[in-house]
């Protein structure tokens, strides 16, 4: 019994090792490197002709002066900071936009349903960057949000290049991952566990506290996971609505990548957000597995 589920679960140990142990090993390699003018940019490099003495070399010259320098530069912990706080906001606004609509889908009859499940998927069809730079020509001085208010006689806002535009761009790009897993959640809510909380005397409000919400925090998580970690390192967005001035830690780590050429301290910078980000759904997982274990 146990080889056939160790023979399923080697073609998940390759995927993951292909596409994410190995590039995360070579970007680890990068971080412990030194800035070098030279192609490629960075140094030490692995000598093959030396053989085990080369690598033992390449072993040595490895050091933590990136971490060290990323340590005392208060610019990119501000930038840590900031990016956490844009998308720690954008997930909570994601969450208050999309659970009312996620409830209202699941509400729906089959056939209105899939026509709205629709709707929500139908952004993944276009472009992401096309997506993101329409609201360049919604929110700037001439654009269509300050003509809609001028017909309502309501004085122009300037909201492009500012943390709200940001916002807006992060809440609108990234709340169809909301969705979707809220109303997974949702729409498997066994409805008869309503019905008897009414029988019962209670409210439609105290039913949706007591039996529909706590039923659909997996669906909670999971979406506000699905939201949070991108949101954290998003580039685009900050790039093209926030402005030159805006603060977030991808566009730092691209600004080493391709204005400074500094591989290995922009690979640090990465490292530094991957294990950032990994540490909340480890716990997550852990605290599940928990759960699981009690229940049985």
């Amino acid at each position: 019994m146990s080889r056939p589920r160790s023979r399923a679960a080697l073609l998940p140990a390759l995927w993951l090792g292909l596409f994410f142990a190995f590039p995360f090993l070579l970007v680890l390699r990068l971080s412990l490197s030194d800035t070098a003018l030279a192609i490629p940019p960075y140094t030490p490099q692995i000598v093959w002709t030396q053989g085990l003495e080369g690598i033992r070399a390449f072993l040595g010259a490895l050091d933590g002066e990136m971490y060290r320098r990323l340590v005392s530069d208060r610019l990119y912990f501000d930038a840590y900071v900031s990016s956490l706080r844009f998308a720690a906001t954008g997930t909570i606004l994601a969450l208050l936009v999309g659970y009312p609509m996620a409830y209202g889908m699941a509400k729906c009859r089959p056939a209105t349903r899939s026509i709205l499940l629709m709707l929500v998927i139908l952004p993944f069809w276009t472009s992401f960057l096309i997506r993101v730079y329409a609201w360049v020509g919604i929110l700037k001085p001439q654009g269509l949000l300050n003509a809609f208010l001028g017909l309502l006689h309501i004085p122009p806002v300037d909201l492009l290049y500012t943390p709200a535009a940001v916002q807006i761009g992060l809440v609108y790009s990234y709340l169809p991952f909301m969705v979707l897993p809220l109303y997974a959640a949702l729409e498997r809510l066994d409805h008869t566990l309503l019905e008897a909380a009414a029988d019962l005397g209670s409210p439609p409000w105290k039913s949706f506290w007591q039996v529909t919400w706590p039923l659909s925090i997996p669906g909670v998580i999971a979406g506000c996971l699905l939201c949070f970690i991108p949101m954290v390192g998003e580039f685009v967005i900050p790039d093209l609505l926030g402005g030159p001035g805006s603060l977030m830690i991808g566009r730092s780590i691209w600004m080493e990548f391709f204005a400074n050429r500094d591989w290995p301290f922009a690979s640090a910078v990465a490292i530094v957000l991957l294990v950032t980000l990994i540490a909340p759904i480890l716990l997550y997982q852990r605290q599940q597995q928990k759960a699981l274990e009690a229940g049985t």
